[in-house]
């Protein structure tokens, strides 16, 4: 069993939206997968998004309802993507005590 240090943050929030942990000891097991997929995912959708607003901001024509509704979309992935790197900067410290966790 892992540690409590060692937890991982997993990508998707429960009840509340409080955070999830996973405590493995198979870092490549279904969980651990399952979470790394979802991550990938997460990633993928923040980048089509930030493509969109791009998109968005140098289009003139854009209205204020497709503005608001594309906010409510990034704000969303940006707490994804937040998540992620959270993960993934608490996985490094515990992997690796000499690298900074970012």
């Amino acid at each position: 069993m892992t540690t409590p240090n060692e937890l991982r943050l997993l990508p998707w929030s429960g009840p509340g939206d409080k955070p999830c942990y996973l405590s493995t000891d198979e870092p490549d097991g279904y969980m651990s997968r399952l979470a790394d997929s979802i991550e990938t995912i997460q990633l993928d959708t923040a980048e089509e998004l930030l493509e969109e607003a791009w998109e968005a901001l140098d289009n003139q024509d854009t209205s204020l309802e497709g503005m608001r509704s594309l906010v409510k979309e990034l704000t969303g992935a940006l707490r994804d993507v937040y998540r992620v790197a959270k993960s993934r900067g608490h996985l490094r410290a515990t992997s690796d005590p000499r690298e900074p966790a970012y």
